[in-house]
């Protein structure tokens, strides 16, 4: 039986995968204005998202290849519970989108205030990181199901795009920051 084969086997749901992360905002996080640092928040959604991505592929390695659609949509202050989820949305053949969105959870009344989305593709690779197939996922609710169909645009859109940028990559020349 072949890897993609065994893969097929393995469908997950999307529930099977969540993972949710909570972190308390600290002074040494922020900038000076006491908000914390955009790329403290991005590492934060990076690895939420890793463990989603981990508990899909059911892999050793899954590793970071984009991070897109990134938007800080409010600041996050000193003091704050900052809670992130992630989800897989969809798996493709050796790789995973996963949505992630973070809320900062008021301590008294438990009311939460987004404050960012991303969408995160990671690949699964083997020990010596050559990619690995992953198993399908099935959204079950009609929310999971519209982003299903709307990771399939995303990597349109993105594929598109990294064959844009490889062609302009080849007509660079070593003074092309000049």
């Amino acid at each position: 039986m072949s890897e993609q084969q065994k893969a097929q086997e393995l469908r997950a749901t999307v529930a099977e995968s969540q993972a949710e992360r909570s972190e308390i905002i600290f002074p040494g996080d922020t900038n000076s204005l006491g908000n914390l640092f955009g790329g403290k928040l991005m590492q934060f959604v990076d690895l939420v998202g890793a463990v989603a991505a981990y508990r899909h592929a059911r892999a050793i390695l899954v590793v970071t290849a984009s991070m897109d659609h990134l938007d800080f949509v409010a600041p996050v202050h000193v003091g704050d519970l900052l809670i992130l989820k992630a989800s897989v949305n969809r798996a493709f053949r050796t790789s995973m989108e996963v949505g992630v969105k973070a809320m900062v959870e008021d301590p008294k009344t438990r009311a939460l205030r987004h404050v960012c989305s991303a969408y995160v593709t990671y690949v699964a690779v083997d020990q010596s990181g050559q990619p690995v197939p992953v198993p399908p996922i099935v959204p079950e609710t009609e929310h999971q199901k519209r982003r299903y169909q709307d990771a399939q645009r995303r990597r349109d859109g993105r594929s598109d795009e990294v064959a844009r940028k490889r062609e302009i990559r080849k007509t660079l020349t070593m003074d092309w920051h000049i």
